[in-house]
């Protein structure tokens, strides 16, 4: 008697899925995304506004995008992400379907049905992949935890009160407190 096959899925399966309906293939098996609550999009949005601005101010390449924006994280056929910022700076990677290859950094917003993704499976992911910072901002516990992935790769742990540096964006700091000023 065979032994049972599990079902793997490919970006046509990814790329066929009813539209507004948002999930994740990562390698072969595809990951439904719950909605964002109002500080998960609060955080998106102030995010988006604060890195773009950065960029133009010092006449940057890079571009910002906010999920969902389809990500072919190492450009094969099993997996496709939707993080929930990438900044990407080499504009070769971008399509009309989003970035084909690593974001040069990435940034995810916890949510209670994300934390073993965001903390396990895709810090591991972004790092094989050639993404060089990823930070994970965790609304639950007010904490921001980075990651460096260029030449001696550097880690770093936060409070919401603290200001963060970005690796990928010279002069970028960040104090995720402001961001939710008035929140």
């Amino acid at each position: 008697m065979p032994l049972p096959q599990e079902n793997l899925y490919t970006s046509a399966d990814y790329w066929s899925l009813p539209e507004g309906q948002r999930a994740e293939l990562i390698d072969g098996k595809l990951y439904n995304m719950a909605p964002p609550n109002r500080m998960h999009q609060k955080l998106v949005s102030k995010f988006v506004n604060r890195i773009e601005t950065h960029i133009a101010e010092h006449h940057g390449g890079c571009e910002v995008y906010p999920a969902p924006f389809a990500v072919n994280l190492d450009a094969s056929d099993k997996i496709w992400i939707e993080p929930d910022l990438s900044v990407i700076c080499d504009k070769q990677k971008l399509t009309d379907r989003g970035c084909k290859g690593a974001p040069d950094w990435i940034i995810e917003i916890v949510s209670p049905s994300s934390i073993r993704m965001d903390y396990s499976v895709k810090l591991f992911k972004y790092r094989t992949a050639g993404v060089r910072e990823y930070w994970i901002v965790n609304p639950m516990k007010q904490t921001v935890q980075t990651y460096s992935f260029e030449g001696s790769e550097d880690a770093g742990h936060y409070s919401f009160e603290d200001e963060v540096c970005a690796a990928v964006l010279e002069g970028f700091t960040v104090r995720i407190s402001d961001l939710l000023e008035g929140f």
